[in-house]
């Protein structure tokens, strides 16, 4: 009789079933809240380097009284840009033309991104 008398501590399975739903369902809700994040960051840092590589070719322009401007002279340790890191395997221009809109292909293999200097 006497051990009849203590109580037994711990979980059930249901209840330990039960957290697992719970914490099932709040990853099923913040996952998609995730990728929707990221792509929008991957764009945002895709968009700057466009923007960085739209004003180094204008400034390559005014020096050199061009019009055209291959990316070859925009990038490198002693020219405008010091380096074009990409973010989501994406592939630049290699040759920039004044006042044509810049086209950013295979963002996350999937995206295209334009920008219009």
């Amino acid at each position: 009789m006497k051990y009849q008398s203590k109580l037994r501590a711990g979980f059930t399975l249901v209840e330990i079933m039960i957290v697992v739903v719970i914490i099932g369902l709040l990853a099923a809700m913040a996952i998609p809240a995730f990728q929707k994040v990221r792509v929008a960051s991957q764009d945002k840092a895709v968009l700057n380097n466009a923007r960085q590589m739209a004003a180094a070719a204008d400034q390559y322009y005014l020096e050199n009284g061009a019009t055209f401007a291959a990316s070859s002279n925009l990038v490198g340790a002693t020219f405008y840009v010091k380096a074009l890191n990409t973010v989501a395997n994406e592939t630049y221009p290699d040759n920039y033309t004044q006042g044509i809109t810049i086209t950013i292909t295979g963002v996350a293999s999937a995206r295209t991104i334009t920008y219009a200097p």
